[in-house]
Order: C-alpha cells, then structure tokens, then sequence
C-alpha cells in the first residue's frame, strides 16, 4: 500500500496557516507530511516564503502523529551543514522521532540569496555528497572538524542529540544524482514518477529504502475554478527541473510559463472533485515502485475543504493503491 502524505507549501501560505494545514492533515489521517524550504514563491500570485524550520518547530508541538519531513532543505548556499545538523537534530527531539531531512542540491531562486553564485549542477552534487557527510558525523556524536573542498568545520558538536537521528533523504532528477542518494541516503526523493531514478538509486545502494514522490492537485467542486488556480499558481511546474533549478526569481518563472494554456496544466494535474482522476494521477507512482506520494493542494486558501474531501473521500481511495 503507498503512504499518502501532506504538503506544506510554503509558497503559498502563511506561517500560522501552514500549521493550521498540518494539524487538519493530522485529523484527515494523512500518513505523513512534507514541506518546502523556499526563500521565494515560484510565481508572485502565490505569495508567501515564510521559514520552514520555525514553521516545522511549531508544527512539531501541534501536532503528535503525523511524520514531518523537509521537502527539501539545501544544506549547501543559504544554510550550512552544521547548521543544517543542528536544526534536523533538535526537531527530532521536538517532533520525538517523527522528522526526516529531507536534503536536495538546490534552486537558483532560492540560494540567490546570500550571493554564493550558482555553479554548475555537477559542483553542486559536489557540495551535498560533501555536505551530507558533516552531517551524518555530526549526527554521530562528538566533536567535528573538517576541511574539505567546500566546506569548513572547526570543532563542532552537537549537544542536544536525538536517538537515533533523522533519516536523510536526497532529491534525485536524474542518474548521477540517484546513484548518489542511493549511495548515501536513508530514502529516496523525486517530483517525476520515472522508473529509472528509483533504477539508479537501488543499483548504488539503495534497494529496500523508502521512495517518496509529489504530486501537485487541485481540488475544487468547481473544475473551471480549479483549473485556473492550477494555471495561475502551478503553470510554472510544467517547465521541468532542469529548467527550474536555473532560474533566479518569479519573473523568470512567469515568463519561462507564458505560453504555457490552462488545458495544458489541466492534462498534467488533476484538478476538480473527481476520485477517480485523483487515483489516476498517484497510480503511475505506485507502479513506478514509489512506497510513498505527498500531494500538494493548489492554493492556500483551499486546504481545508481539501482536507475535508481527502479524508472522507480521497484517502480511502488511494489506499487501495
């Protein structure tokens, strides 16, 4: 049976907001939730980039069942890992034991910020395989010094520390990044139901761990009305990640998505109250062989009838999955 799980979209909600979400995720029986580390919203119409982490702390406290995991955390420009560590192991402690850190190498629009540059991908793959191991000694206790071709650490440690620590998760897009992941990762992370990334990451390793995806859709009694929120708010994901990595800013992204029409957002997303469309959208990742599916609702001022609808309808559907 795949887990379905729950997005936090930082994108387009505020902080209050995101944990309000998570808690009636909670109540819906959502199996697990997710949420994204941004400093900018993809498009300006979705408007919001609050903090990830304090959001995670205050949803660690609200909530007391549900699973939470970053979706995902670059812990190589706007963060470094020590800082990332110290951050993964003390919601461990807070959530008692329900995170995973989830960890990515990162979008241009939102590293932009701290003026680092932007290198090329392969570099990038460089700094988190660099960054994942002062991560994982860190997480093993005692004190860390290391200077590698990226990163420094002198003498850190991490006093207050979870047992055991969080499982790290790495995004995957294609082979050398799922070789990586399956190398060092405790589960594997994808957007794309393709076969051949959960390939690459069982031949390095990682055969037998978990493999979540995600899932965007927009649900609304009203299908035109859901595929215009699709179209406004999601028309950038069409664009692919090789794309999307790349840009700096929203105005890259409405421009990059000007041609693209709302029957094209339509044909890649589910959108309206249709069960059935809902299960043919998830069903390509279970046959992939993905143990696990987040969606993403649409639209920050639609999480609750969404909510509402998943857990006396939608849930139990998917779970015959």
């Amino acid at each position: 049976m795949v887990r379905i799980g729950y997005t936090m979209m930082t994108e387009q909600a505020g902080p209050r907001e995101l944990v309000s979400h998570v808690v009636g995720a909670e109540r819906a029986g959502f199996d697990f939730s997710v949420i994204s580390d941004h400093s900018f919203p993809w498009l300006e119409s979705q408007g919001h980039a609050p903090y990830a982490w304090s959001v995670l702390g205050a949803a660690a406290q609200a909530t007391s069942r549900i699973p939470l995991m970053t979706y995902v955390t670059c812990p190589t420009f706007r963060y470094h890992p020590a800082v990332v560590a110290q951050k993964a192991a003390t919601l461990q402690i807070l959530s008692e034991g329900r995170f995973r850190l989830g960890l990515g190498s990162g979008e241009n629009l939102n590293e932009h910020v701290v003026g680092a540059g932007w290198p090329a991908a392969h570099v990038r793959l460089e700094m988190l395989e660099e960054a994942v191991d002062i991560i994982r000694r860190l997480f093993a206790g005692g004190y860390v010094s290391h200077h590698g071709a990226h990163f420094d650490v002198e003498n850190a440690r991490l006093w207050d520390l979870p047992g055991p620590p969080p499982p790290i998760g790495i995004a995957v897009s294609g082979p050398r990044s799922s070789a990586l992941a399956g190398r060092l990762a405790d589960l594997v992370i994808a957007t794309e139901p393709k076969r051949e990334l959960l390939a690459g990451f069982d031949a390095h390793g990682g055969a037998g761990k978990p493999r979540v995806g995600q899932l965007p859709v927009c649900y609304d009694p009203d299908r035109a009305a859901a595929v215009a929120r699709a179209h406004d708010q999601f028309r950038w994901a069409l664009g692919g990640w090789k794309v999307n990595a790349e840009l700096p800013g929203p105005e890259g992204f409405a421009q990059a998505a000007a041609h693209t029409r709302p029957e094209d957002v339509a044909d890649a997303i589910p959108c309206g109250d249709d069960v059935d469309a809902f299960v043919r959208a998830v069903r390509p990742y279970a046959e992939a062989g993905f143990t696990e599916v987040a969606l993403v609702q649409i639209g920050g001022d639609h999480q609750e009838p969404f909510l509402e609808w998943a857990g006396a309808e939608l849930l139990p559907a998917l779970r015959a999955l």
